[in-house]
């Protein structure tokens, strides 16, 4: 029987969280707590987290933040949190997930059970034969950007569950501490490395992206895969006006 908390989560959800967090592997956080020194006393640190979690007693540590090579040149951040708060991150997605995943799109591949990047690759290739004009798009810094305020009134659409809203708001504002120790705060993002980010970046692209291409232009076939994309055109004058409308919105 669970005790009597203001946030109603199941203690096994929890324990599931671990497992899935254990199995994707990864590296320690700021505090150099390993998933194995986690292990050395499981019960009690699970414990913990559904504790916090469920009185509203959690707050998440800062994320370590690494700088990785992009593949184009140079670097980018990847945040990484520590194991209790990828822990308590798989506790929302668990709960979240289900929810927004009602609503993507289709054509919405990154991050996404049982969607692929070969997926969209071939429905992207098998559109090529009927339109002649391809459109690739690759959005800069999409993690890093988004907006908090639009992101938590996106996420109040699809959940009920006070505990949701409240711990995503915390994940969102924690600040990033730089390898010298120097602690950087973050005023808009979802830390790349995060297990709730790729969620929380598709949830955003959902409405900026794919639910006003799908509404507005209904004849443009797309493909998504996080911040990268292309749309299928039928013509270079096709082409160049989406490329000028785009141009313009996200300016």
């Amino acid at each position: 029987m669970e005790e009597t908390k203001p946030f109603k989560i199941a203690k096994q959800t929890v324990k599931i969280a671990f497992e899935r967090v254990k199995a994707n592997k990864g590296t320690y956080g700021i505090d150099e707590q390993s998933i194995s020194d986690f292990e050395l006393d499981l019960k009690n640190n699970l414990y913990k987290i559904w504790n916090r979690m469920s009185s509203g007693t959690y707050f998440p540590k800062p994320v370590k933040a690494v700088a990785i090579p992009k593949k184009n040149g140079g670097t980018r951040i990847l945040g990484i949190p520590t194991v209790e708060d990828r822990i308590a991150q798989m506790v929302v997605k668990i709960y979240l997930e289900p929810n927004v995943e009602k609503i993507f799109h289709e054509d919405s591949y990154g991050y996404r059970p049982n969607k692929s990047a070969i997926q969209a690759i071939g429905v992207l290739r098998e559109r090529c034969w009927r339109k002649d004009w391809v459109v690739d798009f690759d959005i800069k810094g999409l993690f890093d950007n988004i907006r908090h305020d639009y992101l938590i009134e996106m996420v109040k659409r699809h959940t009920n569950e006070q505990w949701i809203v409240l711990y995503i708001e915390r994940w969102l504002k924690i600040p990033f501490k730089m390898q010298d120790g120097t602690i950087v705060e973050r005023p808009a993002g979802t830390p790349q490395g995060g297990v709730i980010s790729p969620v929380l970046a598709n949830l955003f692209m959902h409405y900026v992206f794919d639910d006003f291409m799908s509404k507005e232009f209904p004849n443009i076939p797309w493909v998504r895969y996080a911040d990268d994309g292309a749309l299928n055109c039928v013509s270079i004058k096709q082409a160049k006006y989406i490329i000028a409308l785009n141009a313009f919105a996200w300016s």
